[in-house]
C-alpha cells in the first residue's frame, strides 16, 4: 500500500523549471510540505501561490547548499526527501569544441552540485534515521549517445554518487534513487547543437511524466528501495 506524502518535507533544487517545478508542484498537491529552490527567483516566485516555499540559491556553491539545507530545517523541522533536478548541457558538447572551462562547468553543474546538496542534507537524514534522496539524471546515463562525453560522464557520475550513499548509509534508513527520464520536453532541449524536429518533440515526455515517476517512488514503503529507474517516450 501507498504511503501517504501528507506532511512530508520535501526540499526541490532545480524548481524553476521543467522536471523540478512539476515535482514541487505535485508534491504540493499530495500535501507535503514543499521548498523549492533555484537560481532564478522571478522563477521560483510563480510557486509561492501554490503554496511551496522557496529559496533561491546556486547549486554549485557547497555553501549555499548548506544555508538552504539550514533554511529548510528551520522551517520543515526535518528533511524528508531531497529531489535534485539541477542540470544543463551546452551546445559546443563534442570533444573536437570541448574546452577545460566548460568541461568543469559540466561536471560542477551536473555532479559536484549533487554532492554538495547531498553533503547538505544527509545530517539531517542521519538524525532522524530516515531520508530519501532522488536524482534525477539521463538516459545518456545508461546508454551511449550523442549529448556529449561531459554530459555523459557527469550523468554516470550521478550513479555511482548514488551507489556509494546507499552502502554507507542504509543502516541510517537513507535510500537513493537514480531517475533516467528519456528525451523529455524541457528547456535543456533548447541548448542541442541542431534542433530536434517537431514531430519528434511531438512523441518526448512531458516534465510531469518524470514527476509523477518520483512521486510515486516516494510512496514506497521504507522497506522497499529502487536504486535506478529508466522512463522513455512509448513511440520513441
Amino acid at each position: 500500500m501507498a504511503i501517504s506524502l501528507e506532511g512530508q518535507a520535501v526540499l526541490i533544487i532545480g524548481a524553476s523549471s521543467g522536471i523540478g517545478r512539476e515535482t514541487a508542484l505535485l508534491f504540493a498537491q499530495e500535501g507535503a510540505r514543499v521548498m523549492a529552490s533555484a537560481r532564478r527567483a522571478e522563477r521560483l516566485a510563480e510557486l509561492e501561490p501554490r503554496g511551496i516555499a522557496i529559496h533561491a540559491a546556486d547549486a554549485c556553491d557547497p555553501a549555499a547548499m548548506e544555508a538552504l539545507a539550514a533554511a529548510t530545517l528551520a522551517k520543515f523541522g526535518r528533511i524528508d526527501s531531497l529531489i535534485f533536478a539541477t542540470g544543463t548541457n551546452i551546445p559546443d558538447r563534442a570533444l573536437s569544441r570541448l574546452t577545460t572551462d566548460l568541461w568543469d562547468m559540466m561536471v560542477g553543474t551536473n555532479l559536484n552540485a549533487a554532492y554538495y546538496a547531498t553533503r547538505a542534507v544527509l545530517p539531517a537524514m542521519r538524525a532522524q534515521k530516515a531520508g530519501s534522496i532522488y536524482y534525477i539524471s539521463s538516459k545518456s546515463a545508461v546508454i551511449p549517445d550523442e549529448s556529449g562525453a561531459a554530459y555523459q560522464a557527469a550523468k554516470r557520475g550521478l550513479a555511482g554518487l548514488a551507489q556509494a550513499i546507499r552502502v554507507e548509509e542504509k543502516d541510517q534508513g537513507i535510500r537513493t534513487c537514480v531517475v533516467c527520464p528519456g528525451l523529455t520536453d524541457t528547456e535543456i532541449i533548447l541548448k542541442r547543437p541542431v534542433r530536434t524536429p517537431a514531430e519528434v518533440m511531438a512523441k518526448a515526455l512531458q516534465a510531469v511524466d518524470v514527476a509523477e515517476l518520483v512521486v510515486s517512488l516516494a510512496k514506497l514503503p521504507a522497506r522497499a528501495w529502487v536504486p535506478q529507474v529508466e522512463i522513455y517516450p512509448s513511440a520513441l
